[in-house]
């Protein structure tokens, strides 16, 4: 679908109706919304709370409630305050999806919030973390082996739910008790997993997205290693658990795709049988479809990668007690291509690897610059002594000269735009450091 823009920015093939607000978790997108007269479709409504904690309830009074809007709803005791997060069509499927489906479960609204109501609604919630504080220091007092997460007053202020983790049963008769008489509100104990907890928390997840648990998950299903075992995925704890420090439930995403794709592939303890030797299985890519075989069985030893297709022809030649010249059709070994990594340019060492090449190349650069600087400084020394043989031996042909009746011999002078009144001028202070 191609999106087209408007002035104002929106993304057209969008409806900013179905769009939820992006302050409450498990948002859900209302395809529906654009739809004309769907806000009467259905007299039920969803009613988000604190964090992810939601409710579906029936608008009797034929309120005109839209998306967004703050209302009061019926609680036991009293009323809680709540946004309004879906309406029209999309309400009952949702009702569904949640195994609701006893009309005397829902209850209904009362109206849309007041000003006295938020007022309420804003000093019961202020007491929410000095309460749980409060509460996990009376846990610990009374040994209780137990974690609370997080405490939600409700509306008006008559009840709070105290939401805790707990790896046993607990007996929290007395606890209930003394939270009571320390905060003269009806107490609600609603125990947690760690999964949960991490919904209601959030956060972002190694991918750069929310974490599921926080935006569209609401029942979790058990995670085992056997999922990372069929995906060929590392036992590596650290990256299979979540900011729950429980496996990821994304690893099950994908497990019925890699067993589907695993059963196109010959099993791990099936060797095959060449005129060359014996191939023993070592690893396979099952989504490519490729099998890697070696000729040890314990190490990698002239791998050859082969289909999943080829391999179960030569298993069945094997079985005929036929065996073919090579693993490959054509009797030639394939190039491994080597794996791409995709995330490796944008590695976190990039930058650390960069500037030592830096530093490299300034060191060289340095010695370079060092080295001209001694040469600079070592010219002057040394253009002073062919300068004063120079002389001299020019002194001694002129002497030589005239001593032999005119002959001259040409000494090999470098200078010879050089004055000879200069020459005899330099001359005798060059030899007084040469005697």
């Amino acid at each position: 679908m191609e999106l087209i823009y408007n002035t104002s920015g929106r993304c057209k093939g969008l409806c900013s109706k179905g769009i939820g607000r992006q302050d409450h978790q498990l948002n859900t997108y209302d395809w529906l919304a654009d739809i004309p007269g769907n806000d009467q479709e259905s007299q039920y409504v969803e009613v988000q709370f604190k964090n992810t904690r939601k409710g579906y309830y029936r608008n009797s009074n034929g309120l005109q409630i839209e998306k967004g809007d703050i209302v009061a709803v019926e609680a036991s005791p009293g009323h809680d305050i709540g946004v309004v997060t879906l309406t029209g069509r999309l309400v009952p499927l949702q009702m569904k999806k949640v195994n609701i489906r006893s009309e005397a479960d829902i209850k209904r609204i009362y109206r849309k919030a007041r000003q006295t109501d938020m007022e309420k609604y804003q000093e019961a919630k202020a007491r929410e973390h000095k309460t749980m504080i409060e509460a996990r220091q009376i846990a610990l007092d009374l040994q209780l082996q137990m974690k609370i997460g997080d405490v939600e007053y409700q509306g008006d202020g008559n009840k709070a739910i105290f939401y805790y983790i707990a790896d046993e049963r607990v007996d929290f008769r007395q606890l209930i008790k003394v939270l009571a008489e320390a905060f003269h509100v009806r107490i609600e104990m609603k125990q947690i997993g760690a999964r949960q907890e991490a919904g209601r928390i959030g956060g972002i997840g190694p991918c750069g997205r929310e974490l599921c648990c926080a935006t569209w998950m609401t029942s979790f299903v058990s995670v085992s290693t056997g999922a990372a075992r069929i995906q060929d995925i590392s036992l590596n704890p650290q990256k299979l658990a979540g900011q729950c420090a429980k496996l990821k439930c994304c690893l099950n995403y994908e497990v019925d795709c890699y067993v589907e794709s695993q059963k196109r592939l010959p099993s791990r303890e099936i060797s095959l049988q060449t005129i060359e030797g014996e191939w023993f299985f070592f690893k396979a890519d099952i989504l490519a479809n490729q099998v890697t075989y070696s000729t040890d069985k314990q190490t990698l030893a002239n791998a050859v990668t082969i289909s999943g297709k080829r391999a179960f022809e030569i298993i069945g030649m094997n079985k005929k007690g036929v065996k073919p010249d090579s693993l490959t059709e054509d009797g030639t070994k394939p190039g491994v291509s080597k794996p791409v990594d995709l995330l490796e340019q944008e590695s976190l060492t990039r930058f650390d690897r960069a500037k030592k090449k830096k530093k490299k190349k300034k060191s060289k650069g340095q010695v370079k610059a060092q080295g001209n600087n001694d040469n600079e400084q070592e010219k002057p020394a040394n253009s002073e002594k062919p300068k004063a043989k120079q002389n001299g031996n020019a002194q001694q042909s002129n002497r030589g000269n005239n001593g032999n009746g005119g002959k001259r011999k040409e000494a090999p002078n470098r200078n010879q735009n050089a004055k000879p009144n200069e020459n005899a001028n330099q001359a005798p202070q060059t030899e007084k450091p040469a005697n």
